[in-house]
């Protein structure tokens, strides 16, 4: 099943460098099953990081198919993915559209980033736009039980630690050890 995403609006006030205090409004995301849920999740949210009073905007359906966080990137740019694919009714080549979400500290670190997402893809694709996201954090749903655990611990660990880099592309698939012993023992 995908995640569906909920870009919510918060607004609240905000003291800035000059110890000034305005009103501000910045985006967020959450993994959600309904708006319901996801105003739920944001308020529950924003109560650990905002002590004062605040009010959800806006709440609408984000277009992303993934959210990938990366290693020391403080920013998430949005990627625009056109994949093709070849239409053997027709005889035409078709394009189709995806948006990622990718963490990284610039476009072009951004550009890699995409990359690395979309190095398992086995289609063609091409990647003809990337625009910072003025969106300030994601706020992925992971279930209480262990498992979930220590997947929210593993997206915040990549969320907060910083870039490092690689010449060379390495290989890191891991496999089920149980699911490999019963393919081996068929």
């Amino acid at each position: 099943m995908s995640a569906t995403w909920y870009e919510c609006k918060v607004k609240f006030r905000k003291t800035d460098e000059n110890g000034v205090q305005k009103v501000t409004t910045e985006p967020y995301l959450v993994d959600a099953l309904s708006y319901t849920e996801a105003e739920s999740r944001i308020t529950q949210e924003m109560m650990r990081y905002i002590s004062e009073e605040f009010k959800i905007t806006n709440i609408k359906v984000a277009n992303y198919a993934e959210i990938h966080p990366f290693e020391n990137a403080d920013r998430w740019f949005r990627s625009k993915v056109a994949l093709t694919a070849y239409d053997e009714e027709s005889g035409k080549e078709r394009k189709t559209n995806m948006y990622l979400l990718v963490q990284a500290n610039d476009v072009k670190e951004a550009f890699d980033n995409t990359m690395t997402a979309m190095k398992n893809t086995m289609g063609d694709y091409t990647i003809p736009a990337i625009s910072e996201s003025p969106i300030m954090d994601v706020f992925p749903y992971f279930s209480g039980e262990e498992d979930g655990l220590e997947q929210i611990e593993k997206f915040n660990a990549l969320k907060a630690s910083k870039p490092s880099i690689t010449t060379e592309d390495e290989d890191h698939m891991e496999f089920d050890e149980e699911v490999v012993a019963a393919y081996q023992e068929e």
